[in-house]
């Protein structure tokens, strides 16, 4: 694994005006950065990103079918006790995940280290499955990248096909979320073209467009009925809502399912280092009021169970807090990680983000930021394959 300079497209923000990339510049810092690449062997892939990758996401699963089964666990994650039947039925049905999104430091010298799991609401999707392809293309085309560089990288076609098997069997499937996120728009309609490839009829409404008529059954801005509703907003938040009482008898699938509920949570951290201690992909982790982490000494990392972007993350060095990032987070509790910094390229703290589709590892996207939390505005890096 390194990391090489590279000339930046001259046209690059036409190019991603052209495909509708609309947040490649956010606040009036670059998001988007192809003045540089990442470069991986085959080798470094297939063994130290996409095997953990895809045994992970089975441990997971594994995870997921002891906590729905025991009311301490689900507590523990704060998952409200009115849920709890709601989020156990979805796994009892077996209902679909669609996608997710492993968090990894990665260095090329050792295995790669989980900080966290993505699974509910997972970002950087449309970056990642569409518009590093186009770099790559474009690069090798262009002479920009040496010649037969490949990338890790069949997102979209294999969440095409998951979409397929995910269709509703009648009716269009409903996309929603936020309004105040131009992120969370793009990913959303890059999701709604790819379920229109897969042969899906869709529709676009914001999360507060959503009602409920009088049989308790969420309804859209024409009041027809939301049967499959794609929502890229946590559940934590959607627990949290009025309308949430209506979420174990309502007729809704929802993409993703209740029970991802239990993986998008940093508690998971902490249960799978339970249940599968010493695993060379994991980092020790601990619910904070658990007396074994006190095992990790005075270094570590402190993160809220709910936490996105970085938000209310605390890295602790040799007693001395040396990060605290303000934010909302951290009245649900807290769990504490072994300290593990990323990896540093030309100066820049940089995590790998391996993308679960259904359950196959197929592609990665890079983040890279000054500071050793990654956050919304951390800039993204295209890689390649090196033959």
């Amino acid at each position: 694994m390194k990391r090489f300079p590279v000339a930046p497209r001259a046209d690059w923000q036409q190019t991603a005006a052209d495909c509708g990339f609309r947040f490649h510049t956010m606040y009036g810092e670059p998001y988007w950065d192809e003045s540089a690449c990442y470069a991986f062997t085959l080798e470094e892939i297939e063994r130290d990103l996409e095997g953990p990758s895809a045994e992970l996401a089975m441990m997971c699963l594994d995870v997921v079918d002891i906590a729905v089964r025991d009311e301490a666990i689900l507590h523990r994650l704060g998952i409200p006790a009115g849920q709890h039947d709601f989020v156990h039925d979805a796994w009892r049905r077996g209902e679909a995940s669609l996608y997710g999104r492993f968090d990894f430091a990665y260095d090329g010298r050792g295995p790669a280290r989980l900080y966290e799991y993505n699974a509910d609401t997972p970002t950087a999707l449309y970056e990642t499955a569409y518009f590093q392809w186009v770099w790559l293309e474009q690069a090798l085309a262009r002479g920009l990248i040496p010649a037969g560089c490949d990338q890790f990288n069949s997102v979209q076609e294999v969440l095409i096909e998951r979409l397929s098997r995910m269709a509703p069997p009648e009716g269009p499937m409903h996309f929603t979320c936020a309004r105040d996120s131009e992120e969370d728009r793009g990913t959303v309609e890059y999701l709604r073209d790819c379920a229109e490839q897969a042969g899906i009829p869709t529709r676009f409404l914001f999360v507060d467009e959503i009602g409920v008529d009088s049989n308790g059954q969420y309804t859209g801005l024409d009041g027809e009925a939301l049967r499959h509703l794609f929502k890229l907003y946590p559940w934590e938040f959607l627990f949290r809502e009025d309308f949430a009482r209506f979420l174990p008898g309502c007729d809704t699938y929802f993409v993703e399912p209740p029970w991802k509920a239990v993986l998008s949570n940093k508690g998971l951290l902490a249960l799978l280092w339970e249940h599968f201690p010493g695993h060379p992909n994991l980092l020790p982790t601990w619910f904070a009021d658990d007396p074994r982490a006190n095992r990790l000494g005075a270094s570590y990392v402190r993160k809220p169970l709910y936490s996105r972007e970085g938000a209310n993350v605390r890295i602790v060095e040799r007693g001395r807090i040396v990060c605290d990032e303000p934010g909302p987070y951290g009245a649900e509790g807290h769990v504490l990680q072994a300290l593990c910094p990323p990896p540093r390229f030309a100066g820049r703290h940089v995590v790998i983000g391996s993308w679960i589709i259904g359950q196959q590892a197929c592609g990665i996207g890079i983040r890279e930021d000054s500071g050793p939390v990654t956050k919304d505005l951390s800039r993204f890096v295209p890689h390649v394959i090196l033959n």
